[in-house]
């Protein structure tokens, strides 16, 4: 039988060329400003609304928002997550061998992201 695929995946080219952290947590950021962003429109927040209820300014709510900027903190995701009623939380998962890197401390949970229930 013929294999279907031929070489390494696309993980293991990221891996190689030392990009896999980065594009993973550029993936995330993406994924957590498309979540607040929809959260908002569903509670028809205004982004100075948001912004006030998160405590912050304006601007610190659009880099939030921008997922090409990568600089975000949890204390951020922590207010952003709050003023839409929602909590935000760590998602821990199993450390698949040769995935993500080494683990800190305890292999089996290791960080993956942040998600906005």
């Amino acid at each position: 039988m013929k294999k279907k695929h031929i070489g390494s995946d696309f993980d293991d080219f990221l891996r190689e060329e030392h990009l896999l952290d980065v594009s993973e947590a550029t993936a995330a950021k993406r994924v957590i400003a498309f979540q607040i962003a929809q959260k908002m429109r569903r509670r028809r927040r205004t982004k100075s609304e948001m912004a006030s209820r998160m405590k912050t300014s304006r601007p610190a709510l659009e880099r939030l928002l921008d997922p090409a900027n990568p600089s975000v903190t949890l204390s951020t995701l922590e207010r952003a997550a709050s003023a839409v009623g929602k909590s935000s939380r760590p998602n821990w998962r199993s450390l698949e061998p040769g995935r993500g890197g080494e683990a800190v401390g305890d292999p089996e949970n290791q960080f993956s992201g942040i998600q906005v229930e």
